[in-house]
């Protein structure tokens, strides 16, 4: 019988295209995928290392899956954690058989050394093929890294400078997945291409990929680059759905944490995408806590929200991350003060997203039929917005126009 495996993904979606291509490769070596856990003879953790929450879900994560494995089973541990972490990781957990970071195979040979991280890749996550996707849709990772400085965010400092696949490798991606949804994702999607000295590249791509496909969908734009050609191409896709990288409105806080804009500036963007097409989506998220932040900064954020009337958004207390510019600076914020915060930031997005949610019931939209009885319009991305529930007979892959009769928070019903 062949080995098998069992592969956990924990993190955001660009996690999740790493572990596809993790899939595609222990596939391609003979293995096949464990209905459980307990029937696998490698596990594989593909951790999440962005903030001290999901650093401490990846410990729990691998401790439960080493408590759960059969005798004799290998566990191995990558992604962002092992790759910020590797010795720190190998030593501190001794029943982990192989700390791989970034382009280290992930093997069931023997125990190597402590500490895989540093190594030369032996492979590029970026380019190994994958298989198919089991649901209508997948996420496709156009880059890998960020050249950005942002304040609080470690995330150069293990992933590395911004590096941009070619297009047609991704077109061949696109191609080989047959869905009928694709989102592009990277750190730093609308710079794609910057890096090889093709500045605006996204937008050809997004165009190749919209030839290609029903629909492509896009994560993670920073504002500075949403220019008018991009909001344009984006519409043009029919998924006006933008996800927009803001993390505060306080002109003076974003400054402290080496971030573009401002809250008037932010409106006026999102203002003119809804002038030009009226049915567009926003989603965003937003940093409470950071460093210095004051009551006056507080209000700003609050009056933002309040005035962008965003269909979706997070809002996630500030993590000190070691090696970041943020990690030194005063102005630390009471704990108990940024629970407030936060609770009065969620409340606050949470009666604008039932609002929003509300308006649509009696409209038609066309909605991609996820699984049995779950549908998904333009305005929601999947795994991170809320559903459509529709019909349970229409076939899963399938689009459809559905009327919406009801909402209930962030979901929908219709028929």
């Amino acid at each position: 019988m062949p080995d098998r495996y069992w592969l956990e993904t924990l993190g955001c979606p660009k996690n999740q295209v790493d572990s596809d291509k993790l899939a595609g490769r222990l596939l391609s070596e003979g293995l096949e995928v464990a209905d459980r856990i307990e029937d696998a003879d490698l596990v594989v953790v593909n951790t999440c290392a962005f903030i001290e929450a999901a650093r401490e879900e990846s410990i729990d994560t691998i401790l439960a899956l080493s408590g759960a494995r059969r005798p004799g089973a290998r566990l191995v541990v990558t992604g962002c954690l092992a790759e910020r972490a590797g010795s720190e990781l190998a030593e501190a957990l001794p029943e982990v058989d192989q700390v791989a970071g970034f382009g280290v195979a992930v093997t069931l040979g023997s125990k190597p050394g402590p500490g895989a991280t540093g190594m030369v890749p032996s492979f590029d996550l970026l380019n190994l093929p994958r298989p198919k996707s089991d649901v209508p849709w997948a996420y496709v990772k156009v880059a890998e890294g960020c050249d950005r400085t942002c304040g609080f965010c470690a995330i150069p400092s293990f992933r590395g400078p911004q590096r941009s696949r070619t297009e047609a490798s991704i077109l061949a991606e696109v191609d080989g997945l047959e869905v009928a949804e694709i989102v592009l994702v990277a750190q730093d999607l609308a710079s794609y291409g910057r890096d090889v000295g093709r500045k605006g590249a996204i937008v050809p791509l997004v165009e190749a990929v919209a030839a290609r496909e029903e629909r492509v969908r896009l994560l993670y734009l920073y504002p500075s680059e949403l220019d008018d050609r991009l909001v344009d191409t984006i519409c043009a896709t029919g998924v006006p759905y933008f996800d927009l990288s803001l993390q505060h409105a306080s002109k003076r806080l974003l400054r402290r944490m080496r971030r573009w804009g401002d809250g008037d500036r932010f409106l006026r963007r999102i203002g003119s995408i809804r002038e030009r097409e009226p049915s567009a989506a926003f989603r965003s998220s937003f940093i409470v806590g950071y460093p210095g932040e004051t009551e006056e900064d507080h209000d700003a954020l609050l009056g933002f929200v309040d005035d962008a009337q965003l269909d979706w958004a997070g809002f996630f207390s500030y993590s000190k991350e070691d090696g970041t510019y943020a990690a030194d600076l005063d102005g630390a914020v009471d704990p108990h003060l940024v629970s407030e915060r936060l609770l009065e930031l969620s409340e606050l997005q949470d009666r604008i997203t039932a609002v929003r949610r509300s308006d649509l019931v009696g409209e038609v939209v066309e909605v991609l039929v996820d699984e049995p009885g779950v549908g998904r319009s333009h305005r929601e991305a999947p795994e991170i917005d809320g559903i459509i529930a529709v019909p349970r007979d229409l076939p899963v892959g399938m689009f459809a126009k559905v009327t919406i009769t009801g909402a209930a928070g962030p979901d929908l019903e219709a028929e």
